[in-house]
């Protein structure tokens, strides 16, 4: 059964049940665009007509991550930390009245629940575009559903309860959405052989242990690119974002310097050969022991806690140069 748990809740109340505890069988605000007002001290809130179910919480509650199949986040309803408030009014509300600095002096609120107690769930998927040309995709965002159990209201005196309040979906765009405009130009680093190329931006892609059958000074036969498998141990490739702008000075040191500081890391998903997560690199002369080498990732994806995008059929991370000592 689907009403509105306000008017069951006066329809009780007029009835003269003023003791003891009242069970409300939903606050149905599910199908209603979820927005907020602002990141700290995030407040979320659905409106209908004459009618505003709020909750606020602490930043980053909603996290940039998928959450794992039947496992969502649960924070405790304590109208301190986590509140979640139900209001009706004697007029038409807006959004700009939920978010305004200073409450309007109409619509009024005419009553007022505030929840004792409770269990919020989120769970968390990725918003994810896909570009048909290459197969790449792009996490854009995430969408957070909210599910509340168990909420506990107190009004005038009584203990409502509602078993479960669908709040709904919520949606948040990444702040920072991620940079792979990588330039043709990458490089090795002598001592490690570490490949790289880097943005100055803030954004670097590794791969470390190269297996060394990968980088050979000869040229390789025509549509016969050397290949290798990525791994969490050999070829092992690494998406980094930084909080502030790199230089070629960052790379190939024995300690890694600490400026930049690191913002997140993705990780390259094990391959298989010659199906997906694999390397090829194609080498040409670049004169006289020159050898140029142009590294390519196929049918790649990365992966960062429980979220993972795909960098497309085929992507090119750069190319670098290696001179061939003579006997």
């Amino acid at each position: 059964m689907r009403k509105y748990a306000s008017l069951l809740l006066f329809a009780l109340l007029l009835n003269g049940c003023d003791d003891g505890d009242i069970t409300v069988d939903q606050i149905d605000f599910e199908t209603v665009e979820a927005k907020n007002c602002t990141a700290e001290n995030l407040l979320v809130y659905k409106l209908k007509a004459q009618e505003s179910l709020l909750l606020q919480v602490p930043e980053n509650t909603f996290t940039e991550d998928a959450t794992l199949d039947g496992a969502p986040e649960e924070y405790n309803i304590d109208n301190s930390s986590y509140r979640l408030v139900y209001r009706s009014y004697d007029g038409t509300i807006a959004g700009t009245d939920i978010c305004s600095l200073i409450p309007p002096a109409s619509p009024k609120v005419i009553d007022e629940w505030y929840a004792k107690s409770g269990v919020m769930q989120i769970t968390t998927t990725p918003i994810v575009t896909q570009n048909t040309t290459t197969n790449s995709t792009t996490i854009t965002g995430y969408n957070h559903n909210i599910n509340i159990i168990n909420v506990t209201y107190a009004v005038k005196g009584v203990d409502v309860t509602v078993p479960e309040i669908k709040f709904g979906d919520f949606a948040t765009t990444i702040a920072n959405q991620l940079d792979l405009a990588f330039d043709d130009t990458a490089a090795q680093c002598p001592a490690t052989g570490q490949i790289y190329n880097f943005i100055v931006s803030g954004a670097s892609m590794t791969i470390d242990a190269v297996d060394a059958n990968l980088i050979q000074n000869s040229v390789t036969p025509l549509n016969q690119p050397r290949t290798a498998v990525i791994s969490s141990t050999a070829n092992k490739l690494l998406y980094r974002v930084y909080n502030s702008t790199l230089s070629q000075d960052y790379f190939c040191k024995t300690t890694t310097p600490s400026a930049p500081t690191l913002r997140e890391t993705w990780a390259g998903v094990d391959g298989v050969a010659n199906v997906s997560g694999y390397i090829e690199v194609t080498t040409t002369t670049g004169g006289t022991n020159v050898f140029n080498h142009t590294v390519v990732l196929k049918n790649v994806s990365l992966i960062k806690g429980n979220s993972k995008f795909k960098l497309g059929d085929s992507f090119t991370l750069g190319t670098f140069s290696t001179v061939a000592t003579t006997p």
